[in-house]
């Protein structure tokens, strides 16, 4: 078995000939740009594009794989300069009876299904040259169009209080998906503002493999959020073997923001901006008592969970909660392409670089800033209302302090 990183939900920004893909993506994203990205900067082995179903995109993948750039797999997905697999994914809108809408994304293993999948959109969305449409149609009857096309379903970014099954949606699964699909349905993304601890606090959970995933809206943000998996080869089979816990394949670590980081990680007053800071659930401002109010991830959890403290099944792997290069203090674009030049890519900042090999690159103490960040020692202010949560410049001396240099 070989270890492998994996980000499984980054977006399209534009097509290779300028047209829109994912309307609040990056113009810079797209499909060659990520594979490229993945490779030479992030160190992202497995990469799930979630814009494929785009005419346009699969245009470009054709252009791709005639080129010679990229070739098929025999067991599922794409490889790309022989070294990033890539799976062809396609997010799209569903929505309930009594009105609430969700995420979902379907993953393909052969580009012939991608294909197959858009002409089906095609008749089901206004514009299946965009992503993420309202198909119009429940989850679970998408996940009947997904399955009898080859694909599975992944319920994205599964607590966030837009567009997701239990923060927009449903209380229980069950409530959207017939028991039949629940056992086909093998792994549910977490999303930014979650992490294993908060979300284990709902029983019916614990049948489910984990992702997190940085949905990312520019290239700099792949890898954001990511998972290491094991397997035998970096195909579609063997990725899908791991998300259902089989044969020796699995997802052996989560890495993921700190939730407090994350955009709805706590409930946000909509009339006067302030981030709710009391026990949750918290359903009215705590400042100006206003009602108009997002509720928070955590708050929702909260309030829908079996649970008052996290119960984690025995498959379920660590889960590190880890700042991105980009949030750390004194980490800038210059920083980052100074450490890129030496150190190649984002994993192996994050994984192999010692304190003192990257203290030689860009000094002691933002050296000691990305430490700290890797530990989790960086105090932060919780993210809400779609701003992200920011690390507290003037608490983290005296944790690095208590670190004794072992570094």
């Amino acid at each position: 078995m070989k270890k492998y990183f994996m980000d499984f939900h980054v977006h399209i920004g534009r097509s290779n000939s300028g047209s829109p893909v994912k309307i609040t993506a990056s113009r810079d994203l797209t499909f060659a740009n990520i594979a490229r990205e993945c490779k030479y900067r992030k160190g992202i082995d497995i990469v799930g594009i979630v814009d494929c179903a785009s005419p346009e995109v699969i245009n470009d993948i054709s252009q791709l794989m005639n080129s010679g750039e990229m070739k098929p797999l025999k067991d599922g997905g794409l490889i790309y300069q022989d070294q990033v697999t890539i799976i062809l994914g396609a997010e799209i809108e569903t929505k309930e009876r009594d009105g609430g809408s969700s995420h979902q994304i379907a993953y393909f293993p052969y580009f012939e299904d991608i294909k197959e999948f858009s002409k089906i959109l095609s008749s089901l969305v206004t514009n299946v040259s965009l992503s993420s449409q309202n198909c119009r149609i429940s989850a679970q009857e998408a996940f009947k169009i997904i399955d009898q096309t080859g694909g599975i379903l992944i319920p994205a970014h599964a607590f966030t209080p837009h567009k997701s099954v239990y923060g927009n949606c449903v209380k229980r699964l069950g409530e959207m998906f017939n028991k039949s699909t629940l056992k086909k349905i093998s792994a549910i993304e977490l999303g930014l503002s979650a992490n294993t601890e908060i979300a284990d606090r709902l029983k019916e959970l614990a049948q489910f493999t984990f992702l997190t995933n940085s949905d990312a809206h520019s290239l700099p943000k792949i890898g954001r959020e990511y998972n290491i998996i094991e397997l035998e080869k970096a195909n579609f089979k063997e990725i899908l073997l791991a998300l259902q816990r089989k044969e020796g394949r699995k997802i052996t670590a989560n890495y993921g923001l700190d939730p407090k980081l994350g955009k709805y990680h706590r409930t946000f007053c909509e009339i006067c901006n302030y981030t709710t800071t009391s026990n949750p659930p918290i359903y009215k401002c705590e400042k100006c008592g206003s009602d108009k109010v997002v509720k928070g991830v955590f708050d929702r959890i909260v309030e829908i969970g079996d649970y008052q403290q996290s119960f984690s099944p025995p498959h379920r792997p660590p889960y590190f909660q880890q700042v991105p290069l980009e949030f750390v203090p004194g980490v800038g674009k210059k920083t980052l392409e100074k450490l890129f030049s030496y150190y190649g890519t984002e994993m192996h900042i994050l994984h192999k670089a010692s304190f003192q090999e990257i203290s030689q690159v860009v000094g002691f103490e933002i050296a000691q800033n990305i430490i700290l960040a890797r530990k989790g020692l960086l105090k932060l202010s919780p993210g809400g209302g779609g701003r992200y949560g920011k690390v507290k410049l003037n608490e983290k001396k005296s944790k690095a302090e208590n670190l004794q240099l072992n570094l």
